[in-house]
């Protein structure tokens, strides 16, 4: 089994039980899956994208237990730590553990976006988001307009919500 495998495995079993948690991340998985291969990510700069898509959500667990929250912000303090623990016992590299906690500690930050595969990982974030949460049509358009940069990501966006 390869890396992509054993992560969506992990997370399922870090996730045991709370179908609503590995089906989002499952989502933002796929739809990030698809933007980097349209979008020609490299395949090291791909692999960093999809194992951040699926762990991306990581701090939730403990951001709840803590805070009673599942807001943003703590997730992207919770959710590094959790992700390098793992990623260590899937003996996935350390310059991939670093991008990819490092993604987690920024993805519900949308400002100072740097690297193709932290603006596909928050695209692919909001376009689940936006149907889980049940976003208006004037926020979809207002993201379409200050969030998204991508070809790839702005077609699904349309595709999904106009």
């Amino acid at each position: 089994m390869g890396d992509i495998g054993r992560v969506t495995q992990a997370m399922a079993r870090y996730y045991a039980g709370d179908v609503r948690r590995i089906n989002h991340f499952l989502k933002v998985y796929g739809l990030a899956r698809a933007i980097g291969e349209l979008e020609g990510l490299d395949a090291r700069t791909q692999r960093i994208l999809e194992i951040a898509a699926l762990t991306h959500d990581i701090g939730i667990k403990n951001s709840e237990a803590k805070f009673g929250s599942s807001a943003g912000e703590h997730q992207q303090v919770e959710g590094p730590p959790e992700a390098r623990a793992l990623l260590g016992v899937l003996s996935i590299d350390e310059t991939t553990t670093e991008r990819v906690c490092y993604l987690i500690a920024h993805h519900h930050t949308y400002t100072d976006i740097r690297g193709l595969d932290y603006q596909i990982l928050v695209e692919a974030d909001f376009l689940v988001n936006a149907y889980e949460d049940g976003l208006s049509k004037s926020a979809i358009a207002s993201a379409r307009e200050k969030l998204f940069r991508t070809k790839a990501g702005t077609d699904f966006l349309d595709v999904l919500y106009e």
